[in-house]
């Protein structure tokens, strides 16, 4: 058994996806109380039935709650989906994969946010009710969707794009709509942080629309940074980024130009074994590949001490 980091450090994780809640979870269980704030992705969220879905956010609120199934990483471990099959049966679009006790935080939110609730104090409460204690807070309290435009010229809502159409589609840009600002907590979690980790999320879907919100990439290049290649040995672990960074780039899919997408921003970066590259960042080169509760653990602390070294 690992013991816990020693940390005098404020941390904050800046998330997406399945592999940000991955590094989340293990920097939950590195970190002591109140060492560690996780500010996550809403470009994602939309509206599906009447119900405003947040998919990174429930994302690592299930993770951190001990919920989410290991093999898929999204979802509640064990749910059934008799909704879902009673809506493909009356002809009602199901698309989107809602299980049964799922259901709850979608409507819960819903309700709260037409009462006048901001998305970060509903995140809050749907938190303390799955017994999460670290702070989740959402990027932004207004709407900032995030939308793919096609090389054939289409422009999706980004979770029909993904989920819809499988990500089949070709990509030419990744738009972020809106002018909103980021929220007060995020500012101060950033102001306050000796540490900021940039998880192994895409970085075109998940982490720039949380740098794009007015102050935040400032408040990162005055603080430490370090950033989790998303990319193992050429490929994704999850997801479509390693398609996105040659369609939308030019760009090989490796770790080195996911580096160069940050650049500017980053005082250290972990690679995969065998995916170092000559350059003048810092590099931790070591097993990313995080799937399993205890490599998730292993590699946080590893990370941590690899960023008390920059």
């Amino acid at each position: 058994m690992i013991d816990r980091a020693e940390s005098d450090l404020s941390v904050v994780a800046l998330a997406g996806g399945v592999g940000g809640a991955r590094l989340v979870d293990g920097l939950h269980r590195a970190l002591p109380p109140g060492a560690l704030t996780v500010v996550v992705n809403t470009g994602d969220d939309f509206e599906h039935w009447g119900l405003h879905i947040s998919p990174d956010l429930d994302t690592v609120m299930y993770t951190l709650a001990g919920l989410s199934p290991e093999d898929r990483g999204w979802g509640i471990d064990g749910d059934t989906f008799r909704v879902l099959v009673e809506a493909e049966r009356r002809g009602i679009d199901n698309w989107f994969q809602l299980g049964d006790r799922d259901l709850i935080t979608h409507l819960s939110r819903t309700a709260a946010l037409a009462r006048g609730d901001s998305l970060t104090r509903v995140t809050a409460d749907l938190c303390k009710t799955l017994g999460v204690d670290r702070p989740i807070l959402p990027m932004a309290d207004a709407p900032r969707p995030t939308r793919i435009v096609t090389q054939g010229g289409e422009d999706l809502v980004f979770q029909e794009w993904l989920v819809k159409l499988r990500a089949a589609p070709a990509v030419r840009e990744v738009r972020h709509e809106g002018t909103c600002q980021t929220t007060g907590a995020v500012l101060d979690a950033l102001t306050a942080a000796d540490l900021i980790v940039v998880c192994p999320s895409n970085p075109y879907v998940s982490i720039d629309p949380i740098l794009t919100l007015d102050g935040v990439s400032n408040l990162i290049r005055s603080t430490t940074a370090v950033a989790v290649s998303p990319i193992l040995d050429g490929k994704a672990v999850k997801g479509p980024l390693a398609t996105m960074l040659p369609q939308i780039g030019g760009r090989e899919p490796s770790a080195e130009s996911v580096a160069a997408h940050y650049e500017g921003l980053l005082d250290g970066y972990a690679v995969h074994h065998g995916d170092s590259f000559a350059g003048t960042l810092p590099l931790l080169e070591t097993n990313i590949l995080i799937q399993s509760s205890n490599d998730r653990l292993l590699f946080a602390c590893e990370l941590i001490e690899f960023a008390r070294s920059l």
